[in-house]
């Protein structure tokens, strides 16, 4: 006879109960903070009287456990946790790739993921310790699941920012010294010890964060063998006609003296006229405006009007463009109009894209500074006028009056003699986008550079069909959606920077004698490795001439290198077993922020190069933005220290942080103001396990992400739950103990034990299963909802009473079951806390023949239909629920002591099931309650009971104390009789609709809806029950 529920969801109602499940875990961890207060401040005036933590073990060696009841280990101290395990770790090679005897990867499959690397620019951010938690958890997952695994570290040269960042530490340190003074060897020279330094600070950080990366493998952008790889693509890409030299317009910081892709150059909206700060300017720019002015017409007395958003850029202009079929305008097509400042007449024309209507119907064109005019300048072989130097200031096209003036002064000087002349108009509000470079935010100029490109429609067509072919996977679906936005549309990505600190481009210019002068022709230019082989092409190229070669001082853009990130780590082009076996990479986690500038290219540059995807899946993550949903931004002083969070921090020491950045005094102070309301108190030390588990469960594959510190207390303090139950069941095991060989059954389970091995097996198959759909916030939630909602809460408490009060044979049982429990809860939990994990699993005996020397290489948890045990969760769903109702009613009649429980169950079922269980009831029921009494479903109800009703099967009393008010009661228990009739009517309706629709209607629905409301009915009784005892209270 299958043993009824007390609860009113039926047995195979899994998805809900878990949804429940979830939604209690969600409103528990919210109150764990605030509910464990009083005892979270006594741990941490405890924890604030010990020195700093010393460490005995030898770097490298195997951690000396400690007893776990000397003054560092009573409660759970991160930094006592986490020392010396990554050492031992990396020492003993957990970390390199497991391959088969054979050579090959082992029978279960390879896992690869390729870290995205980090700029050797500085500090990592909160961002990265998202990434590395995520791609850490997926490795480890995976390790120990028996794959052949590799987590392959490494950095980016970052070019435009770290040679930004060198020259600012030269300027301010040495007294305005330059890289130029440097000269380029020196300054190279310079930067590599600069990154040198900043290199190791990155990895230490990793490695606190306890990533798991083969670091025997790994790579950096301008490593031989990386370098080898860009040189390699390069020419190949020349030779076949996909790279070309072209003299284009390019974007152009003035500030940084570069070229920049389109990726590069932020849009900034702007509504009407708006002043903005500019490098380099100490008054504010106004943008935002159009400004119109007028042409004389040469020989005539006419003049005709245009406008522009950039009056300094008429210096530049080539000619004016009218419609053809204007009335205006079309006696003036084939004149000129004599420019006003320097000696230059333009040619007006017919272009049949203007807009008549639009404002005079007249566009001044600028060939070598707007990216419209371009193409018009293009068509109508218009002269190509460049007024600019390469810092901004104007040069000799721009005539005498303005050479040597910065651009955006010469926006008001040009208005001014505009004025005197009597041809200035006016101005009006514009609404338009500002570019913006994203490293300096100085505005972009077009300018017109001859540098290297890239086709790269051949090479996105592909690209987007293995997306669509599902070759690749991109996670979630939204950022599938944008990549094919933006594949469609691309461009030609311009490679050139003009950088010193990055990869020369492998270009040489022929120069060849009486030949045409440096950078003239396309066609003189030879792409090779080595500077001999570029001599050779020469000599095929330029047979029997005399020639000299310059190489092309330029540097390729960063993205280029890191492009071919996933292959080049592995070793190409050269054929490495690396990349044999573990090519294509698994998985690449990384930012949605960063989807073009480097996954897509790596798609179209692993296509190309190697002939295969450079991974089989993408998922993106969310970004993590302030507490108030902000952007994290050094300029805003909002961006968080991973070790900050890891080791805690005073808000002083935030504070002084701000300052030694290069924030104005203003940022400084509102920077100041937000972090005093983020951190009144600092942050704590929280330690990299709850960092990671809090940032591993944030990641719903949803929106952005507002951090919370608050959080991340709370999971330390879970993690001191989990540290807590480990002591409490190493206390609990013999001192010489020895767990069964196997972890199965032995058929003699209570229970208790039935039901926590059941629990254990199903939250194997959840973790397991969201880990591989990548729904890590479900995984976290299975493994809170295991520890401390039945392992912590239930299990482990019910064990007690079985360990103290059974039967050696039961008490064995028990604690054999509370190990088989605490170990798959801790090799399950390890992806995601492995410090932790890893401290508690040392300490736990090894099961007979079980060598394993660290929980990084023991099996994961895997579903064992064995200990599936459906049948134990709906008996223990009995005990569960009436041990609920007794600590509820005993809360809300506020019994300390004394208090007399009675069980009434309604059939014989539950009946059985309460009876033998009233040990488990009464352990499960706290500290004040006395006795239990299991009362037969006739047997009367000791009056002045409050009742607490289970549904169909049960109803749990407890005897009220000292003098009962009837009317009292009775009003308590109208309203709950009121809100039960109210329920019961809602699922009347419920059922009447599912009756309409009969034949559409799953059995197992209706008989569900059914269930729940005989539940729902027994309670509305209980309660009309209840009150008719407390009106015979009365007449008594």
């Amino acid at each position: 006879m299958a043993i009824p529920r007390v609860r009113t969801r039926p047995a195979k109602t899994a998805a809900i109960a878990m949804g429940a499940r979830r939604r209690k875990a969600s409103e528990k961890q919210k109150a764990m903070a605030a509910a464990s207060q009083p005892k979270q401040q006594k741990e941490k005036k405890a924890q604030e009287k010990l020195p700093p933590y010393k460490e005995d073990t030898p770097k490298g060696e195997k951690k000396i456990l400690k007893p776990l009841d000397d003054e560092y280990h009573k409660a759970y101290i991160p930094s006592v946790v986490e020392s010396a395990w990554y050492d031992w770790w990396e020492r003993e090679g957990l970390y390199l790739p497991d391959f088969a005897e054979d050579g090959n990867v082992k029978k279960a499959g390879h896992f690869v993921i390729s870290i995205p690397p980090p700029n050797v620019t500085g500090a990592l951010h909160i961002g990265h310790a998202l990434a590395t938690s995520l791609q850490d958890a997926m490795i480890r997952w995976n390790r120990m699941k028996g794959l052949t695994v590799l987590y392959v570290p490494g950095c980016d040269h970052a070019g435009i920012s770290t040679q930004s960042v060198v020259e600012n530490m030269l300027y301010n340190r040495r007294n305005g010294l330059t890289r130029h003074d440097l000269g380029r060897e020196k300054f190279v020279e310079t930067v590599w010890e600069w990154k040198e330094e900043y290199h190791q600070k990155i990895n230490k950080v990793l490695r606190r964060l306890g990533g798991s990366m083969d670091w025997t493998r790994e790579g950096f952008t301008m490593s031989p063998t990386l370098s080898a790889a860009v040189r390699q693509t390069f020419v190949q890409l020349h030779d076949e006609g996909l790279i070309y030299r072209a003299n284009r317009l390019v974007n152009w910081c003035t500030k940084l003296t570069t070229a920049l892709s389109n990726l590069e150059v932020d849009q900034k909206e702007l509504e009407g006229s708006t002043k903005l700060d500019v490098p380099g300017y100490d008054k504010k720019i106004e943008f935002g405006s159009i400004w119109n002015f007028k042409y004389p017409i040469d020989g005539t007395n006419e003049t005709i009007e245009v406008a522009t958003t950039r009056p300094e850029t008429m210096l530049g202009d080539s000619g004016v463009a009218v419609h053809p079929f204007d009335e205006r305008y079309k006696h003036l097509i084939g004149r000129k109009v004599r420019h006003p400042f320097v000696d230059r007449l333009l040619p007006i024309f017919g272009d049949e894209t203007v807009e008549k209507d639009f404002g005079t119907g007249a566009v001044k064109i600028t060939p070598a500074h707007d990216f419209n005019d371009f193409k018009r300048g293009k068509e109508h072989d218009l002269e190509f006028i460049n007024i600019l130097n390469d810092d901004g200031t104007l040069n000799s096209n721009a005539g005498p009056m303005f050479e040597g003036q910065k651009r955006f002064d010469v926006r008001y000087t040009v208005i001014a003699e505009l004025e005197k002349l009597g041809l200035y108009v006016g101005k009006a509000d514009n609404k338009m986008s500002i570019p913006l470079c994203s490293k300096s935010k100085d505005v972009i100029e077009p300018m017109l550079k001859p540098q290297w490109w890239m086709h790269m429609k051949p090479l996105a067509e592909p690209a987007i069909e293995v997306v669509k072919s599902g070759q690749i996977k991109v996670r979630p679906q939204t950022a599938e959606a944008t990549y094919y936005r933006w594949m469609e549309t691309i461009d030609d990505w311009c490679l050139s920077r003009q950088l010193w600190w990055g990869h020369q481009v492998p270009a040489w210019y022929v120069k060849v004698k009486d030949g045409p002068a440096y950078d003239s022709e396309p066609e003189y230019w030879v792409c090779a490795q080595t500077e001999e082989e570029a001599r050779e092409r020469a000599r095929k190229k330029f047979p029997g001439k005399e020639f000299e070669l310059e190489r092309d001082p330029d540097c390729l853009d960063t993205w280029f290198s890191s492009g071919l990130w996933p292959f080049s780590t592995l070793g190409w082009p050269e054929k490495t077993h690396d990349l044999e076996k573990l090519y294509p990479t698994s998985v690449l986690e990384t930012g949605w922020d960063i989807l073009f500038f480097w996954v897509a290219r790596m798609i179209m540059f692993g296509l190309k190069m190697t002939g295969k995807v450079p991974f089989t899946e993408v998922y993106c993550h969310s970004l993590i933005r302030d507490s108030e949903g902000r952007k994290m931004s050094k300029s805003l002083g909002n961006v968080i220290d991973p070790v900050d969070v890891m080791d805690g921090v005073t808000l002083e020491q935030l504070n002084e942080k701000l300052k030694v950045g290069n924030l104005a005094p203003k940022e400084i102070e509102r920077a100041m103001k937000w972090q005093k309301s983020a951190f009144p108190d600092g942050i704590d030390e929280c330690g990299a396990d709850a960092l990671r588990f809090s940032l591993i469960n944030y990641t719903t594959g949803g929106g952005d992400i507002n951090f919370d510190v608050k959080v991340m207390r709370s999971y330390r303090n879970f993690c001191n739950k989990i540290y807590q139950a480990t002591k409490y069941v190493l206390g609990s095991l013999p001192p010489d103990y020895s767990p069964p060989a196997h972890a199965g059954k032995t058929g003699k389970e209570s229970l208790p034990e039935r039901w926590i091995l059941h629990k254990l097996t199903h939250a194997a198959k959840e973790v397991n299963a969201a880990l591989a759909t990548r729904e890590f916030s479900k995984a976290t939630q299975a493994l809170y909802g295991y520890w401390l909602y039945e392992l912590c809460d239930v299990f482990i408490e019910n064990s007690k009473s079985i360990i103290r009060d059974g039967t050696p044979e039961a008490s064995k049982s028990a604690v054999d079951t509370l190990y088989t429990a605490l170990d798959g809860g801790l090799r399950m939990m390890h992806p995601f806390m492995p410090f932790l994990t890893e401290e508690l699993w040392q300490r736990l005996p090894r099961r007979q023949g079980d060598k394993t020397k660290s929980i990084v290489i023991a099996a994961y948890p895997e579903y064992d239909a064995s200990l599936d045990d459906e049948e134990s969760e709906r008996a223990y769903d009995v005990v569960l629920g009436c041990s609920k109702g007794i600590r509820s009613l005993l809360q809300e009649y506020g019994i300390k002591e004394n208090g007399q429980a009675y069980i009434q169950a309604l059939n014989s079922t539950a009946h059985s099931i309460a009876s033998a269980e009233v040990a488990s009831i009464k352990t499960l029921s706290g500290k004040y309650l006395t006795t239990v009494t299991v009362l037969n479903q006739s047997d009367p109800i000791p009056a002045g009971s409050a009742v607490y009703p289970l549904g169909s099967d049960a109803a749990v009393f407890i005897q009220l104390q000292g003098k009962i008010d009837p009317d009292a009661e009775i009003k308590k228990l109208k309203g709950k009789m009121e809100e039960a009739a109210r329920v019961v009517k809602e699922q009347e309706r419920i059922l009447a609709g599912l009756e309409l629709g009969a034949s559409g209607v799953a059995e197992e629905v209706r008989r569900r809806e059914e269930e729940g409301l005989r539940g729902k009915v027994a309670e509305q009784r209980a309660f009309e029950e209840s009150v008719a005892r407390f009106e015979e209270m009365k007449l008594g």
